[in-house]
């Protein structure tokens, strides 16, 4: 999948393209789009929402793509590889499988605006398809920078407008074709992974 290895926390504009794209995509209609909508309607101040977005993806995501980087220090590359393409096919699917979100997620007022919506995204965050996307990308092309900056601009992508224009673009998202092209983008890095295509892993 990736043409040459790069350093554990290196920057590459690949890993970073393919994060924004295949996050910002899986990112449509999730559970924490799903709560923007909530937060956007619930304090109409989009800056202060905006940057708990931000703080709280970049908090989880970094966790991730910590996680995802370890992941390649202590699994034999071959190994890893079976791994990795099983996962992306298996988040190709997760991606068709509709979101629902629990209201009781945006009820912390008592953070301030952006205290709840900090608390709240970090929550959510924790196991969702985009931070479980962020830990296998991390270990392909272990780009700790790039993939993180990647995933944090792909939910931004996704969740500013969301906070900016509400429950009217909610209703005109294409949700399905969203998912249909995130899901086929997984499934494509599955199966490359699982052929064997790129070097990053010296196999």
């Amino acid at each position: 999948m990736v043409s040459r290895p790069v350093p554990a926390g290196g920057i590459t504009l690949e890993a970073m393209l393919v994060s924004t794209g295949i996050v910002s995509l899986a990112e449509i209609g999730d559970k924490t789009q799903l709560l923007a909508f909530i937060l956007a309607a619930k304090f109409r101040k989009p800056l202060p929402i905006i940057l708990g977005i931000l703080v709280a993806t970049l908090a989880n995501h970094a966790l991730a793509g910590a996680l995802g980087t370890w992941i390649t220090s202590v699994i034999e590359p071959r190994t890893l590889r079976w791994i990795l393409g099983g996962g992306f096919i298996a988040m190709a699917l997760w991606t068709l499988v509709p979101d629902t979100f629990d209201e009781k997620d945006a009820r912390l007022a008592e953070f301030g605006i952006f205290g709840t919506t900090l608390v709240a995204f970090f929550l959510a965050e924790m196991g969702d398809k985009t931070q479980i996307a962020t830990v296998a990308l991390a270990a392909q092309y272990q780009a700790f920078y790039s993939i993180v900056a990647g995933t944090t601009l792909g939910m931004l992508i996704a969740n500013v407008p969301a906070v900016i224009v509400g429950e009217r673009l909610a209703h005109r998202m294409p949700v399905r074709l969203v998912h249909g092209i995130a899901a086929a983008i997984f499934a494509i890095l599955g199966i490359a992974t699982l052929l064997g295509f790129g070097e990053s892993f010296g196999i």
